[in-house]
Order: structure tokens, then sequence, then C-alpha cells
């Protein structure tokens, strides 16, 4: 053995860990030596103005009461780690805003209502929050912009969230959106669901602005379908699977827009039928239809919702197209029907009749096609159990707040931006089916704009037939 020199231990060691708060060396240490960095929101043009307008019509709506809503916190995953932070959709629409754990009071006045955001300030050298904060210090989330850069920004009054403390008794009788629940416990406020359901039914109708937006969304989208579909031949034969396709997309959605505007859906043969098959861990099968249901959330939030179905092979079989033929006649029966003034669900029952009728001549209902179609019915429904549209917007399923008769029961107007998405979902253990069906999941998604005189598919750069999107995956073979 040889001799080793055991160190003496430091004074300090066996003490308890240091909290640096409070330890006035390291906070006079810390708070000295730091440039100045100027630092300004980074908002899409137009967002303030669009801002708003969209307040200016919800106090319309509300002449008298003070309306509260909250951006939101992210929720906790482990000590200082969070999930991912999202504001709340209708707070974003109210102020272009989305920093974390703001308020936006509108305080009621004659003729009218004052908008003030309040939001934290971040901590910078010299506060202790700079290095002991992990949600505002500037310390762990970089140089942020403060009060004044926000006001600026977003041409309205901004103040920092402590202040709203010094008037929380005013807040007494607000209607408060479920954003603010909390707040309106502490303070006094109710929540309100003629609120809710107000903006929702506001955000029905897209501005020009938001509608560039979606523009934006949507064309972002269609690049990543054509990334997504170019990484297919490499994701067969290195055996990465779905995974690598969702992956893809993801990365292109983060790169080209805020991200993924929901959890994307990459299905492989009998994956494809499982409505919401996020978790994308299997194999991609190269004789199978290849399901995508895919959107980029732009910066402003604002997402594209767009799904195409594709052969993995690049040629449909017989049975695959047969399916995707009967998915196509029902998705342009469903577009046919946008056009103001008629009643939303119009282009359902369009295309539930084609869906039908298809399935009815290929022996699988054991009704009638009247039958099935009847509200007593609905056997048709079977492989096509969800719905096939929506509006879009801020959400990937926009303005579900509002009440029927605002949303479904209500006829089509210029703006409104909606989806339509018929398809068929033969499930692989689904017996009543033919061996040849089992395990084929198609569908369409278009997002569909509500013009003055009919309407615009705003995803129409993608192809929806089946010869086409043969075509269209092969040449993005070529292309990689």
């Amino acid at each position: 053995m040889t001799d080793q020199t055991i160190q003496p231990r430091p004074p300090y060691a066996g003490t308890r860990y240091p909290r640096l708060v409070e330890v006035p060396a390291f906070r006079e240490f810390i708070a000295q030596g730091w440039d100045d960095v100027p630092t300004h929101p980074d908002l899409p043009e137009g967002a303030a103005e669009a801002a708003a307008s969209h307040r200016t019509r919800l106090s319309a709506a509300f002449a008298g009461q003070t309306l509260v809503l909250c951006a939101g916190v992210a929720p906790v995953r482990n000590d200082d780690a969070s999930y991912g932070f999202r504001a709340d959709s209708s707070f974003v629409w109210l102020t272009g805003c989305q920093t974390e754990d703001a308020v936006l009071v509108m305080w009621a006045r004659p003729g009218g209502h004052d908008a003030v955001l309040y939001m934290p300030p971040p901590f910078r050298p010299g506060d202790d929050g700079f290095f002991s904060n992990a949600l505002h210090g500037e310390l762990w989330v970089g140089p942020s912009a403060g009060i004044a850069e926000w006001a600026q920004a977003l041409q309205i009054a901004v103040e920092p969230l402590a202040a709203l403390e010094a008037r929380s008794g005013d807040l007494r009788g607000a209607l408060a959106a479920r954003s603010a629940t909390d707040l309106a416990a502490a303070h006094g406020a109710t929540v309100s669901t003629d609120l809710e359901r107000t903006l929702s039914t506001l955000r029905m109708v897209k501005d020009e602005w938001e509608i560039g937006q979606l523009r934006e969304a949507i064309d972002a989208t269609v690049s990543g379908f054509a990334a997504v579909a170019a990484e297919i031949p490499h994701a067969i034969s290195a055996d990465l699977g779905e995974r690598w396709l969702q992956g893809t997309f993801d990365r292109h959605a983060r790169t080209f827009g805020n991200g993924p505007g929901y959890s994307t859906i990459v299905g492989s043969g009998a994956h494809a039928p499982i409505l919401h098959w996020v978790r994308c861990d299997g194999p991609i099968h190269p004789d199978q239809a290849l399901l995508l249901d895919m959107g980029v959330e732009a910066r402003s939030l604002y997402t594209a919702d767009v799904t195409r179905t594709v052969p993995a092979q690049g040629t449909f079989s017989a049975a695959q197209r047969e399916v995707h033929d009967l998915v196509e006649r029902a998705h342009r029966a469903g577009l046919d029907r946008i056009r103001p003034g008629t009643a939303y669900l119009d282009f359902h029952f369009a295309a539930m009749q084609v869906v039908a009728q298809g399935l009815h001549d290929w022996g699988l209902l054991p009704v009638s096609v009247d039958e099935a179609l009847s509200p007593q019915g609905q056997q048709h429904r079977r492989y096509l159990a969800c719905g096939i549209g929506h509006h879009l917007g801020l959400d990937v399923h926009d303005c579900s707040q509002a009440h029927y008769e605002d949303y479904m029961g209500a006829d089509l107007e210029p703006g409104v931006v909606m989806t339509v998405e018929p398809g068929l979902y033969f499930h692989a253990h689904d017996l009543t089916l033919p061996p040849e069906l089992r395990g084929i999941g198609v569908r369409l998604e278009d997002d569909v704009l509500v013009t003055a005189t009919g309407s615009e598919v705003l995803s129409g750069a993608l192809p929806i037939d089946a010869a086409g999107i043969e075509a269209w995956t092969r040449q993005q073979w070529a292309a990689r």
C-alpha cells in the first residue's frame, strides 16, 4: 500500500448549503459589473393594432363591467422545471402578449373601458430575484423586455403586477374569464360563462390580420408535410419509425413557427385508424397507408390543422385507394357546402351522406342509408365516430366555449376559418370488416376560409386525390 496524505477538511465542510440570498458578500458581488442589454418584445407586425381592435369589440359587449383575464402560468413538472408555457388564447387575442403570469384588466368607465396590462417586471442585476427567481430572473431566462418596452410595443398601459394588488378591492364584482379563476376567488370577482361565450363568439369571425397569421401557419404546415414525406424512405430503411417523422415535423414547426399547434399524429397501418395516435412509437410499414395530422402554430399562436394520408411505398393498394376515393368524395361534398349564408352543419350532413352511401354500397351497414343517417340510427358512425370539422384560430378547436346556437346552429359568414376533415377508420380488430379493409385509416383535412362569395381552401397547395397524393409523395423523395 502507498501512503496517502489525507487533506484536512475545509472549515465550512459539513455545514448547511448556503442560501445565496442570505449571503451579503455574494449579493454585493453579483449585483455589480453587468452591461445593460436593451431588450424589446419581438411581436408579429400588426399584433398590437389587432389586439386593440379586439378589445374594442369586447368592450362594446360589456358596458359598465370590469373584465379580468390572465395569461396563466406553466404547470410545474419538478422543482424549478416547468412544462412549456402557452398563454391563454383569449388573453393573447386581447393583448398580443405571451408573458407568463400577466393579467389584463379592462377597467369599466363611462363610455367604455381603460385597459391595463399588469405583468411581473424582470429581475435585473441588483434585484435578489436576478439570481433567485427561475421564472423572471434574467440570470435564468436572459435579458428581458421591461414594463416600458412592453407598453411601447403593445400600445397599451402596462404596470407592474404589484400595482394590481393595490387596486385589488376594485376587482370585487368584476367578471373574470376562466383563466383568472384563482384571482377571482382571491379578490371577489366572478368567473363568467357569459364572458367566455362572448369571447368565443367574437373570435369566430377573423379579421384580415388574423387571416394573414393563419395563412402563414398553413403555408409553414404545407412545407412541413413536404419535409416529413421526404423522410419516409429513410424512416423505413433505418427502422426509425413513426417517431422520426413526428420529430421531423415538430422540428420544422419549432423552426418556422412557435411549434406544433397540437400533438402531431403519425399513424402507420393499424395505427392510422386510431383517432389521436400521438404516441407515434410504431414502425413505418412500407405497404400500409400513413396518416399524417399536423399543424404549425405561428409565433402569434394562430395554428393550422391539416391531414393527408399518403402511401408509404409511393402507391396505394387497391383497397387503400378505394377507401381514399370514398373519403375524397365526402371531403369534396363537404367543401362544396362552405359558403356564407349556409348553415354551419350543412358540410357535415353533405359529407356524411356520401360516407353512409359508400358504406352501404360496400355492404357494411346493417340498415338502409336513410335509417343510418337518421338521429336514431348513425350506424355509419362506427367507422367515423369523431366530428368532421371545427373552427380554427388561436386554438386548434377554436371558439369551443360558444353556445350551440352561436356555433353549430349558426350560419356561416365571411371571415370564418374552419376545417373540413371526413375520414374512415377501419380498425384492425373490427370483425365487421372484410380482412382487406382492416387496419386502413384515411382522413383528408383542409383549412377553409369563408369569403364574401364562397370559400378558399387555404391548404389547397396539397393535393387531395389519390393519384395526386401518390405523385406528390414521390416528388418529395426525388427532391430530398
